[in-house]
């Protein structure tokens, strides 16, 4: 291979990347605008549980917020299908 086919198969691979970048901030932007579309919710928790959703959410890899929010949606999914 020579050096310009070199180049050439380069500037496609950074094109590429480019492309996939300027999806991933298309998405990034989408998601951010449906973030701040969610109502905020003042609820209070006794410790028990607060701590045990905190272990459950670390083991998924989610935030506290995000897994009562997982578990909130699943309970509503779960009782539309009955």
């Amino acid at each position: 291979m020579t050096m310009d086919e070199r180049e050439i198969k380069l500037l496609e691979k950074k094109q590429q990347l480019d492309e996939l970048e300027a999806e991933i901030k298309k998405r990034e932007k989408a998601l951010k605008l449906k973030e701040k579309e969610k109502k905020q919710v003042l609820l209070r928790l006794a410790p028990g549980l607060w701590n045990d959703i905190a272990e459950w959410a670390e083991a998924d890899i989610r935030s506290i917020n995000g897994q009562i929010e997982y578990l909130l949606t699943e309970a509503v999914r779960r009782r539309k299908n009955k």
